[in-house]
């Protein structure tokens, strides 16, 4: 269900009309943060062709890693739901946690203690100055969506949420599920 008013904790479901956008084409932004500030936000189904012991050596696991945003594509971040390991952890909404302890995840990781439905890495975020995500919003670039999953989201979001975002907000969109990413190769 659209809302007119983002949140942190909601998505943003990019329109259709951000074919040329090449961060943010056909892409699900969880808003971690949002106030009169900014907003920071992570791109949920974009993921990359690494995985996290690629990247931390330490890490023992093959976890996908994926495209936070265009913002310090240099450093990574994740989102968990388990703040009760996880000691730091801010809460985004709905039992969903931004960062914490990292040296503490290792060793849950490498201990089987965590596993890749407790937690998402990104490389970089999406972040917005304090107006330029309402600016985005009035010019329809962003469909503002509560996250109906809840915690789960870390499991449902697949390359395909987008298509099924489309589905489920239904009249035109339902036109853009099912056209190609390319409208070129149409």
């Amino acid at each position: 269900m659209p809302t007119n008013h983002p949140q942190k904790g909601n998505l943003l479901v990019a329109e259709p009309s951000l074919t040329g956008d090449v961060s943010f084409n056909r892409s699900i932004v969880l808003l971690a943060e949002h106030n009169k500030e900014g907003s920071v936000g992570f791109i949920l189904n974009k993921p990359l062709s690494y995985t996290i012991n690629d990247l931390v050596e330490d890490i023992k696991a093959s976890f996908k890693v994926y495209n936070g945003g265009p913002v310090e594509q240099d450093n990574l971040y994740f989102i968990h739901k388990v703040p009760h390991l996880i000691e730091d952890s801010i809460e985004i909404s709905n039992g969903i946690f931004w960062g914490g302890n990292f040296q503490k995840i290792v060793g849950l990781i490498n201990d089987n203690t965590i596993t890749h439905k407790d937690i998402r890495f990104f490389l970089g975020y999406s972040g917005w100055d304090s107006l330029q995500l309402d600016f985005e919003l009035s010019s329809k670039s962003w469909i503002v969506t509560r996250n109906i999953y809840k915690s789960a989201i870390l499991e449902k979001c697949t390359i395909d949420l987008w298509k099924e975002k489309m589905d489920e907000l239904g009249g035109d969109y339902l036109l853009w599920s099912n056209a190609p990413e390319n409208p070129a190769l149409n």
